[in-house]
């Protein structure tokens, strides 16, 4: 008759002392991922730079004249390390040309892609953001009669004030916590030079000449 095998006492220690490891890898991957999911998503608006009317066409999308393309370069320069050690995660525009142009410098800087998406379409759009990119800096290049109403869709300010016909150095940086009251700054960066003006004024009269 064989006799029992008896349970080996140094495998039974080894399996207790690798309980608390465990737990504690489960414990700070499960940490981990509430934070990730808990963390601050920041969102910053700012409108497209400077065109020309004159320049719009029949479909009423004008590129960006000399002044506005500085001024993308200007914004690109004032958001490029905007989180200290890297710019945004994500770069969003409209289906107009002008927003387009507006975030192309940044996003080439970046090496990111502009993605295009329907503004007017506030609470699904803003949903599509938060989902995609909780936790991280998302710039969105929008237009001034839709910046509003996409702020308000985050909760950021209802106070905002009227963008006026050649305001375009205007930065809203909201920042909505996982928990608390989302909040709402209003920066400007720099304006192009006064000469990148002249330039298009030129422009635009030749364009109503031709």
């Amino acid at each position: 008759m064989t006799a029992p095998t008896l349970p080996n006492p140094n495998r039974r220690r080894r399996r207790l002392r690798l309980l608390p490891i465990i737990g504690y890898t489960i414990l700070a991957l499960g940490l981990a991922w509430f934070l990730a999911e808990r963390q601050s998503t920041t969102v910053i608006f700012v409108r497209h730079a400077d065109t020309d009317v004159s320049m719009a066409g029949p479909d009423n999308d004008p590129p960006l004249n000399e002044r506005g393309r500085q001024r993308a370069e200007l914004l690109a320069d004032f958001l490029q390390n905007v989180d200290v050690v890297a710019g945004p995660d994500a770069i969003y525009a409209s289906d107009k040309r002008r927003t387009q142009e507006t975030a192309a410098p940044l996003a080439k800087r970046l090496n990111i892609a502009v993605e295009i998406a329907d503004h007017l379409a506030t609470e699904d759009f803003i949903e599509r953001v938060l989902d995609d990119h909780g936790g991280e800096i998302v710039l969105i290049v929008s237009h001034s009669n839709t910046i509003p109403a996409l702020i308000d869709e985050l909760h950021g300010s209802k106070n905002l004030r009227p963008f006026g016909e050649d305001d375009y150095s205007r930065v809203y940086i909201v920042t909505r916590p996982w928990y608390g009251k989302v909040k709402t700054l209003e920066l400007r960066y720099e304006e192009p030079r006064a000469d990148a003006a002249r330039e298009s004024v030129t422009q635009k009269f030749s364009a109503d000449g031709e």
